[in-house]
């Protein structure tokens, strides 16, 4: 028996840890338990799907601070030798930019993960850029390999918006480009990770709005 006191120290929001998968390291920022209300209130930017606005209780909870990218899924690969969704159905998605229509998107041939938008594209020199064309099946398979799981549609807001549910992620401010990678006039493509740091979440995510579209776990209903 001992008569010293000790001192243990709790996770406080926003606090980084860092874990390694497949050699990688990738840094998780922590989300303390907590509530706020889910979804859109009148006199914002609303949309039907996101009301009604509701009270949402949650536990606590780490999340990466950042996109998975081209390195990390890479990691995934090599060590599972795993085929992506594309890759079985030889393409996927290309969301490309139109100067009439904006953004859109085009099934093309050979897409995959390493060939974005089909033959003759690469990800070389886009190690720190956001993977993408994965599938809800290949997040689900990354994160088992991960040794985590997809956050669900209200843990990932509640990281993004906090408990004072605001309109960003970093607040009420209106996009621009040294916030978010939200419009072709920013960036003909995505960003690498990490890139934008003004548009930061309440616990230091990062690039919760713009950049890529993030999966849940949530189907859609």
């Amino acid at each position: 028996p001992t008569t010293e006191s000790v001192t243990i120290t709790l996770p406080q929001a926003g606090d980084i840890r860092t874990v390694m998968r497949g050699g990688v390291v990738v840094e998780q920022v922590f989300v303390p338990a907590g509530s706020f209300m889910m979804g859109t209130a009148d006199g914002q930017l609303v949309q039907i799907n996101e009301q009604p606005i509701h009270e949402v209780k949650l536990n606590e909870f780490w999340i990466d601070r950042t996109e998975v990218t081209n390195t990390q899924f890479d990691a995934f690969v090599e060590n599972t030798s795993y085929k992506t969704t594309a890759e079985q159905f030889g393409g996927g998605i290309s969301y490309l930019f139109d100067e009439i229509i904006g953004f859109r998107g085009v099934y093309t041939e050979d897409a995959y993960w390493k060939q974005p938008i089909g033959l003759g594209s690469d990800i070389k020199g886009l190690e720190k850029y956001p993977v993408v064309q994965v599938s809800w099946d290949d997040a689900l398979a990354f994160c088992e390999w991960a040794g985590g799981r997809l956050p669900t549609e209200a843990e990932w807001e509640y990281a993004a918006r906090g408990h004072e549910g605001l309109i960003y992620p970093w607040g009420v401010e209106i996009p621009s480009c040294d916030i978010a990678n939200y419009s072709f006039d920013c960036v003909q493509g995505t960003a690498e990770v990490g890139t934008y740091l003004k548009g930061s979440s309440w616990v230091g995510a990062l690039e919760m709005s713009g950049n890529v579209w993030e999966w849940v776990s949530d189907w859609y209903d």
